[in-house]
């Protein structure tokens, strides 16, 4: 009876003409701020952390401007690795035109138009109009699948640039051997760059579905041109499986995942993968734009930070002095236990994905702590950002600290916890990566921990002069500080009386770089002179990509005494609030892209939510007795900065692997966690949701097997305050929620107004 009701829906849709209802993957717009390209920031054929992203190059040199960029209208190969500095084996489907092969090495980019262009979550297809093919591609986790319709030809070839620049590598000692009709295998290696300091090899194994006729390599590229009989079909089939530790374990890599050849089927186990976690959040309500773009930073936000394992836990050890293939604990199963990832930095991870992943993700919070954890023991430090299996050192500070303490709070993680505090530990030590500025591979004074240490501050400029990147003394205070107590939560939690006390003192060394007669955050020399001719919008000058008015709020340990600093309450509400008035005549950004940041007009701005330093200051209010301005300003911000489909603009800044994509989604379900969930019971705090109803679907593999629904009543883009709410059919009047009553299962009602109540959220804040 079940099969005859479904087939008659079915039918009844086909007779009314009623459209299928949409999926949340059908939602997402992968073009949206594809013109401000970052090398691994769009993406087409790729799965969910997969450590294939393929999808064409439109620009190959450099970290930025580079990949596929919308407005530039020819492609010039089709990338399986787009990485956090990594790159690797580029293809590209050609055949001869009026004797072009002789050239064909160095000019074989082809014209495409979007108008021809299909792309959407695990697929994408272009055709190449100079050469009349049809270029479609989609993947699993390890395994590349390309589809290659030629025009009328008994010949087709396909170029594999191994050799030269591509995104942020130059590329060198590519390989290509035949092993028989139908397998090609080979290398390429990404040679170090100013970010990663050691090479990186790509294995890749070839299958096709025609015999291979011939195999040319360029004298001059080093390059290769591989020729396929086409005399019995038109259309090129061509699996590429890649692993970064040998050509064997991407055969198994391949037969694993795609061991036949049926196309069609792995788009579609693709766009199901994706829209397996996609719909882990329910929306309904807003604009049929607003929902699509919600599912895209969401989708975002599951993006960029890519395993680096073979399906056998095989992965690359680049922690050493000489390269090891490293071997991931197995199960019972004989399957890994966890993947092995390359990652950016977790800078500012305390108010995006650690909320989002903790909450709705907790399998992807455990997997990447025990990967960094792996690390640790490779190598003996737990990374900020891992490329190739190696530290890159990128940004500064200890930002995978809060990252862990809080899936260890929220009690994701259930054993290590010693271990996991004794490497965390040692980063906030002498001889860790506190010591470190950005990208200082091989001195540890940039970082300034000495002076930290010593003087409770770290002087700008150093006086040793400069080792690395971000070598800026007061953002590094406040950074440190906020680090420093997010360990002594940890520390408290194990019993570490002494650790607890000490980094908690540590934690209140922000108050040393306040400039009370300013006030603002301010840099010191190292004789505790104030930095002349301050000026607190002058960008980058002591602060991190910012400037004072940006990153005077990055106390979110301590808002209360931030408050105490600068008058009280009231006039730290009123300073925020002008803060915030100004920055939105700007738009809340300093332009609509990351290289804007430099614009000596633009980057004045008193708030910034293009960049990370200062993303949670809408919610500053909530802690300073005045709810009702978050509520106000979060919701103008989300829908000023991170709205509209436009592949000009979207996130106006640098959306950092899913950092800004996750900030979005849960300043438009209207959650947020201040301190970034490391007290020892984590909360959430309201804010002004977006959509009329948003449900959470748990992961009962953690949490209950229930869910989290936000409903909420007269909402309207001016009605954006909470005028009375309930949890669970009991009043609330208070915007501080505790997680654990959450993840039981929740439904919390949000009744809307155009004006504020001044009165609701002023109960005592949970702890």
């Amino acid at each position: 009876m079940k099969r005859l009701s479904s087939f008659l829906s079915f039918l009844l849709i086909i007779c009314l003409n009623i459209p299928a209802q949409e999926k949340p993957v059908d939602l997402v717009c992968p073009h949206v701020d594809a013109v401000n390209s970052r090398w691994f920031f769009f993406s087409s054929a790729c799965r969910p952390f997969g450590m294939i992203s393929l999808f064409p190059d439109t620009q190959t040199g450099g970290d930025w401007g580079s990949g596929y960029l919308y407005n530039t209208d020819t492609i010039k190969g089709f990338s399986h690795v787009h990485d956090w500095q990594l790159a690797g084996v580029s293809v590209m489907p050609v055949t001869s035109l009026n004797n072009e092969q002789l050239n064909i090495f160095n000019d074989y980019k082809s014209k495409f138009s979007h108008k021809d262009e299909i792309v959407f979550p695990g697929y994408q297809s272009v055709n190449l109009e100079r050469y009349q093919i049809k270029a479609e591609i989609s993947s699993t986790n390890r395994v590349g699948f390309h589809r290659y319709s030629f025009p009328n030809t008994t010949i087709g070839t396909v170029l594999f640039n191994l050799n030269g620049q591509l995104g942020p590598s130059m590329m060198y000692d590519g390989e290509l051997v035949q092993l028989d009709e139908f397998t090609l295998e080979g290398k390429t290696v990404n040679a170090p760059t100013m970010r990663r300091p050691k090479d990186c090899t790509v294995f890749f194994k070839v299958k096709l579905n025609v015999p291979i006729k011939s195999i040319l390599k360029d004298t001059k590229t080093k390059n290769y041109k591989v020729d396929v009989d086409l005399s019995k079909t038109s259309t090129l089939l061509m699996k590429v499986a890649i692993s970064y530790t040998s050509v064997k374990n991407a055969g198994e890599n391949m037969q694993a995942e795609i061991p036949g050849w049926d196309f069609n089927q792995v788009v579609q186990d693709s766009k199901s993968a994706w829209n397996k976690l996609l719909s882990r959040i329910e929306i309904a309500g807003g604009t049929k734009d607003q929902q699509k773009r919600f599912y895209t930073d969401l989708w975002h936000a599951l993006q960029g930070r890519r395993i680096i394992s073979d399906v056998n836990g095989a992965y690359p050890d680049n922690t050493g002095n000489k390269f090891r293939i490293g071997q991931l604990p197995l199960g019972q199963n004989g399957k890994p236990l966890f993947n092995h990832y390359n990652s950016d930095a977790f800078w500012g991870a305390q108010w995006t994905i650690n909320t989002l992943w903790g909450l709705v993700y907790p399998e992807m919070m455990v997997e990447f702590s025990k990967s960094m954890l792996q690390y640790y023991r490779d190598g003996g430090f737990i990374p900020r950002g891992p490329a190739g299996g190696n530290y890159t050192y990128v940004m500064t500070g200890a930002p995978i600290t809060p990252f862990i303490v809080s899936a260890i709070q929220k009690e994701l993680i259930k054993d290590s916890f010693e271990l996991f505090y004794g490497a965390l530990k040692k980063n906030h030590m002498p001889g860790g990566l506190m010591e470190k500025a950005g990208y200082e591979h091989d001195t540890n004074l940039g970082g300034g921990l000495k002076y930290y240490m010593a003087n409770g501050y770290v002087p700008y400029p150093i006086p040793e002069g400069t080792f690395g990147l971000h070598q800026d003394g007061a953002s590094l205070t406040m950074e440190y500080a906020y680090q420093d107590w997010t360990l002594a939560q940890l520390a408290q939690r194990l019993g570490h009386k002494d650790d607890y006390n000490y980094f908690m003192t540590r934690s209140q060394n922000y108050r040393n770089v306040y400039d009370k007669e300013t006030g603002w955050m301010r840099p010191k020399d190292v004789k505790g002179n104030w930095c002349a001719n301050f000026d607190p919008f002058e960008h980058e000058h002591g602060f991190i990509e910012a400037n004072a008015a940006q990153s005077t709020w990055f106390v979110p340990h301590d808002l209360n005494g931030l408050a105490d600093l600068m008058g009280g309450k009231k006039k730290t509400t009123e300073k925020l609030n002008n803060s915030f008035v100004v920055a939105q005549k700007q738009g809340f950004t300093i332009g609509s892209s990351h290289d804007h940041e430099n614009h000596p007009e633009y980057n004045r701005i008193p708030i910034n939510y293009g960049n990370e330093p200062s993303i949670q200051t809408a919610f500053i209010f909530n802690y300073l007795g005045s709810p009702w301005l978050t509520q106000y300003w979060s919701r103008n911000v989300v829908e000023t900065v991170y709205e509209g489909l436009s592949p000009e603009r979207g996130y106006n800044g640098d959306e950092d692997q899913g950092l800004m994509g996750a900030l979005s989604v849960l300043m438009k379900i209207g959650l947020f966690s201040m301190d970034g969930g490391c007290t020892s019971n984590p909360t959430l705090e309201l804010g002004s949701p977006v959509f009329d109803n948003t449900i959470i679907h748990l992961n009962p593999d953690f949490y209950s097997d229930q869910t989290i629904e936000i409903k909420t009543i007269n909402n309207s883009p001016v009605n954006c305050y909470i005028q009375s709410a309930t949890f669970n059919g009991k009043k609330l009047n208070n915007w501080n929620l505790i997680q654990k009553e959450l993840v039981q299962g929740a439904k919390i009602t949000l009744t809307m107004g155009n004006q504020p109540n001044e009165s609701w959220g002023q109960a005592k804040k949970k702890k």
